[in-house]
């Protein structure tokens, strides 16, 4: 291995060890902020690739210490279901969108996220429209997923109008990611965009999400969570507002 390639992979082991570790202290976060830092480096296609192991692993992780796998596949069962048909239909076309609109998607996707975490709280959502938001949010999330790898906001958005503990938030969340995660990998591999050196290095970058997911579970407990959250998201913000700078003003 040259030291060029050595540096590199460092570089990726850094960005997923501290993605990792945001994620392990808020429950969201890896693929907003992997993305945000991968695309200062490579295509924005290439970045979604490498984060494709580690969002698999790092969810299933988390879903699988929270417990009640299968009731909360349940629960959430249409939303399951939505964004498995939507991140497979859309991840079809991903390959034959140019880079300056998948990065304008990122940009603008990571800015949701911010802002609709920052300052959005949705009105509570009445049990009776519970599987029609599934269906909604489900979509939109399948929709943002197979563009960009990301499908916080519209998934986020649907959990806070449940109004759930922390401990159920961070197991739902952990479970549709994992769902949403295994179409999103098998779309890559049809088109061609996830084979080789990519999965590879995709591979190796599970152990430094895992241990930085490990740090910020520990984290959780020992700062202010609501403070962290904050101060992650408000670095989401700028690294969103960035990555469209870069679009349109480079």
């Amino acid at each position: 291995m040259t030291d060029a390639a050595l540096t590199t992979l460092l570089a990726y082991a850094a960005i997923f060890f501290l993605a990792g570790a945001i994620k392990g202290t808020v429950g969201i976060g890896l693929p907003t902020a992997a993305l945000g830092l991968l695309t200062l480096f490579v295509e924005p296609r290439t970045a979604i690739a490498l984060m494709l192991l580690p969002i698999l692993t790092s969810n299933f992780w988390q879903a699988f210490r929270s417990g009640h796998i299968i009731r909360t596949l349940k629960r959430y069962g249409v939303f399951n279901l939505s964004i498995i048909v939507f991140i497979t239909v859309t991840t079809t076309v991903t390959a034959t969108v140019s880079n300056s609109y998948l990065l304008t998607a990122l940009g603008i996707v990571i800015v949701l996220v911010a802002l609709i975490s920052l300052f959005f709280v949705p009105p509570p959502l009445p049990t009776r429209y519970d599987r029609l938001a599934q269906f909604v949010s489900g979509s939109l999330s399948g929709i943002l997923g197979g563009l960009t790898a990301i499908w916080a906001p519209t998934m986020v958005t649907y959990l806070l109008a449940k109004r759930l503990d922390k401990d159920e938030f961070v197991r739902a969340s952990g479970v549709m990611i994992s769902v949403g995660s295994v179409p999103l990998i098998s779309g890559y591999v049809a088109a061609g965009l996830f084979s080789g050196p990519v999965a590879t290095q995709s591979a190796l970058m599970i152990l430094p999400t895992i241990a930085g997911f490990a740090v910020g579970e520990l984290a959780r407990h020992r700062i202010g969570a609501e403070r962290f959250r904050t101060a992650v998201l408000t670095v989401f913000l700028i690294m969103g507002l960035n990555i469209l700078r870069r679009v349109f003003f480079a």
